[in-house]
Formats: structure tokens, sequence, C-alpha cells
């Protein structure tokens, strides 16, 4: 292997590893999810469908950009070693080969279906569409740059890390990256402090179920988000070990999801009636304290006029009379 772009070679190969280990990750998943949904226990809602169709859609995405970065490797590595100039030679003219640019597109879509369904779950969770305005002009705009990322990356020998479609990919990126830790702050902020709160009204076992640090990582997809910025920062760098985070981030933007979706259909997620429900419980508790902390203090208040009316009275008897 030439010493130019060995590490990044190197790189490729391990990503294409780790995506045949989340793959597996990911197909269980998806199978957890499908048992669930076909148990004769559970109770059956109209969201199941959108549910099942959204994991299949998520899995035959991943599918594909993982059959096409190790169909790439095997051609790169095995069947043209023997490619004139050597394996870099060969990723540099074979780069934007059909089926990598299908694949592109593939986790393109993946990344776009995986945000929209953070910020309906932003939605979820805040139960006020004025907080997802922003995080909608900057997922359009960023589903733009995409588009233009996938066409110049597509073209005849372009190269999805050097040249015009690298600074598409920047844009792409930072924009997308930027979505998502918008997104994830304001569900992880809002879950917190919900919590914190409906813990304190109702119980801290209760809100534990709310505020545990698996009920937070999951719902805010804050797996995806991590790698995400791992990947932008490696790839904003030109460094070589890019397409291995980026391996990474493309698994995690199918399973992040996923595992949201395994925990809307165990009813362990937060929905918009759980949402209602405790907001309506803390206006509530907080209006009944206040009616009961007035009360309180009503009657604390006569409690010392009493007094003060049974010292002036003692005050005000006649000598005589006693």
């Amino acid at each position: 292997m030439s010493d130019p772009l060995s590490l990044f070679q190197n790189a490729f190969y391990i990503g294409n590893n780790f995506n045949a280990i989340l793959y597996g990750v990911e197909l269980v998943l998806y199978f957890m999810t499908i048992r669930i949904m076909l148990s004769r226990k559970r109770k059956h809602v109209p969201t199941d469908k959108y549910f099942l169709l959204f994991s299949t859609v998520l899995l035959l995405l991943n599918t594909v950009f993982v059959a096409t970065e190790a169909v790439f490797g095997q051609e790169m590595w095995i069947v043209n070693a023997n490619y004139p100039g050597g394996m870099d030679a060969y990723l540099g003219d074979f780069a934007s080969v059909w089926y990598q640019t299908f694949g592109t597109a593939a986790s393109i879509v993946l990344n776009l279906c995986s945000d929209g369904l953070l910020i309906y779950r932003c939605y979820v969770v805040w139960n006020d569409l004025r907080i997802i305005a922003g995080p909608v002009i900057i997922y359009l705009a960023s589903f733009s740059l995409g588009i233009a990322q996938l066409y110049e990356s597509g073209r005849p020998h372009a190269n999805y890390f050097a040249g015009l479609a690298q600074k598409l990919g920047i844009g792409y990126t930072s924009c997308i990256i930027s979505l998502e830790i918008i997104l994830t702050a304001l569900i992880c902020s809002r879950i917190y402090f919900v919590g914190r709160r409906y813990g304190h009204a109702m119980g801290e076992e209760v809100g534990r179920a709310y505020t545990s640090a698996a009920a937070i990582i999951v719902e805010s997809m804050l797996l995806s988000t991590l790698t995400g910025i791992a990947y932008l920062i490696s790839f904003a760098r030109n460094s070589d070990i890019d397409i291995f985070f980026l391996s990474i981030y493309v698994m995690m933007t199918c399973i992040a999801p996923q595992l949201v979706v395994l925990r809307v259909v165990a009813g362990r997620a937060w929905t918009r009636e759980k949402s209602t429900m405790i907001q309506s419980k803390l206006e509530f508790t907080d209006a009944s304290r206040t009616q009961f902390g007035g009360s309180s203090a009503a009657n604390e208040k006569s409690d010392g006029l009493t007094a003060s009316g049974s010292v002036s009275s003692s005050e005000h008897i006649p000598i005589g009379d006693v």
C-alpha cells in the first residue's frame, strides 16, 4: 500500500468492519421492534404502521450504505489489487462510481429521515410548534446542501473527500450537525427539568423514569449527535481518518432513531398525551400548592388575630371583677 493514503485506506477498512458489527446491532433492534408490534398482549395503535414503515426504510437505506461500502472495498483491495498505480489510483479513478453515489444518496436520505424524526420528537416533548420553527428552517437548508453535495460528488472523477464536493460536504455536515445539537439540547433540557419537577410533585421513583440517563440519551438521539460532531471535526480538518467517523456516524443515524422507535412501541417513550398529562399534573400541583399555601397563611393570620384579640380582651377586664 502506498504511503500518501495508507491511513485513509486503513480507516476505510476498519470502518467497514465496524459497519458489519453495527449492522448486526441494527438488525437485532429492528426485529425486537417488530416482535413487540406483533405481540398479541400489546394494544395496537394507529402509529404502529408508520413506525413499521419508518423502521423498514431505515434498515433498507442502511443496508444500501453498508453493501456499497463493502463492495467498493472488495473491488479496490481484492478484485483490482493489481490496478495500475495501486489502490490509491483506483480510489481516485472510481470514487464516484455509480454504486458509491447510490450509497452516498442512501446515507443522505437516512440522515434526513433520522433528523426528521428528531424534529418530531422535539415537538412531542415540548408540545409546542413554535419550538421547532427554527430547526425546520435549518432542516430545509441542509436538505438543499445535501442534494448539491450528492450531485457534485457523483460527477465523473469527483471525490466525496476532495474539491468542491468536500466544501459542500462541510457545509451540509455543519448544517445537519448544528440542527442535531440544537434539537438534542432542547430535548435533553426539557426532559431533565420537567422530569425533575414531575419527580418532586409525584415522587422520585416516577420522575426517574423520565430523567434517567438512558431516557435522555435515547430520546435525544445523543449517540448520533456525538458521532456526528467527531465526523465533522475530522472532515473539516481533511483528516485521513474521516472515512472511519463517517461510517460510524451513518450507522448511528440508523441505530439512534431505531432505539427511539423501540422505546415508543414499548410504551416507555414520551408521547403528546404524556406531555399534556404531565403538564396538566404540574399545573394542578402548582395551583394546589399555591392554594394550600394561601390557606395556611390565612389560617396563620386568623390565628394571630384571635390570639391578639384574646390578649386585648384580657387586658380590658376590670380588676374588680377578678
